[in-house]
């Protein structure tokens, strides 16, 4: 099971993120793949000092590319949105 610093990966910063986290007070984070709710909950609460009360997570496929002659895939990854308190934000969303 990943440490608490490697469970979060990245923000996923997209248009449709964008939108979530200013409607419905939601964000959007790539996690490691064997991250548990419970885990990526404890890290958010822990890194960005707020209260989650909420976490979905899903499976990303991996996508197919292809250079040249040679096909290949892309890794698959693991999606987490979380939902925070009432009054609580991460600041590195709101930038």
């Amino acid at each position: 099971m990943p440490s608490l610093f490697r469970t979060i990966v990245r923000p996923v910063v997209t248009e449709k993120s964008s939108a979530a986290y200013q409607d419905r007070g939601e964000y959007t984070f790539e996690v490691h793949p064997d991250a548990t709710k419970t885990t990526i909950k404890a890290a958010i609460e822990s890194l960005f000092g707020v209260k989650v009360t909420g976490v979905w997570t899903s499976q990303q496929r991996g996508k197919a590319r292809r250079v040249g002659g040679t096909a290949g895939l892309r890794p698959r990854w693991k999606k987490a949105i979380v939902t925070l308190k009432a009054g609580d934000t991460i600041e590195i969303f709101e930038g």
